[in-house]
């Protein structure tokens, strides 16, 4: 399965994934210290680091269902359907923590915006196994469809990237 969306042919929704995860991780972390006593300001630091997430999760949510098009009906596209799925989830969840704050003065976070973005950021470790299976299939279908000898020129030789001195 080749991905719709590439840059100099890799696929782009998989480096995406990586920026909606590590806001979240982020805005989690300064609603953490806003609620254990740290500076107000952590707590709309947090507020605009949700809002941030949730901004890159929905490119990444585009793009998924981009490659979604392309994923053969089995066991890869029921994975890739939960894998996109719980990560909606995971977004729905900081969504309605950052809406739970955004008509406040202060935006800061509470304890129960805290336990909520926690179970979200649990619902997020479930997609990042989810991902992870879904990279091993595709990665095992290359294998299965090519194999070494995929790679290796009519001689039966790996090419080297660079040219040997």
């Amino acid at each position: 399965m080749q991905s719709r969306l590439r840059v100099q042919g890799h696929p782009i929704q998989p480096m995406l994934v990586t920026f909606p995860l590590g806001l979240f991780v982020s805005a989690t972390i300064f609603d953490l210290t806003d609620v254990v006593g740290g500076p107000a300001i952590l707590g709309e630091v947090g507020y605009w680091t949700g809002v941030a997430a949730l901004v890159a999760a929905a490119l990444t949510a585009v793009a998924g269902m981009v490659d979604l098009w392309d994923v053969p009906g089995d066991r890869t596209r029921r994975t890739a359907i939960a894998f996109n799925l719980v990560n909606a989830v995971m977004a729905g969840m900081f969504l309605l923590t950052c809406l739970a704050r955004s008509h406040s003065p202060q935006r800061g976070a509470s304890a129960a915006i805290l336990v909520t973005e926690l179970v979200a950021l649990a619902v997020g470790g479930v997609g990042v196994h989810l991902g992870a299976r879904l990279m091993r299939q595709f990665d095992a279908g290359r294998a299965e469809a090519g194999g070494l000898e995929a790679l290796a020129g009519s001689t039966g030789e790996i090419p080297r990237p660079w040219p040997s001195r």
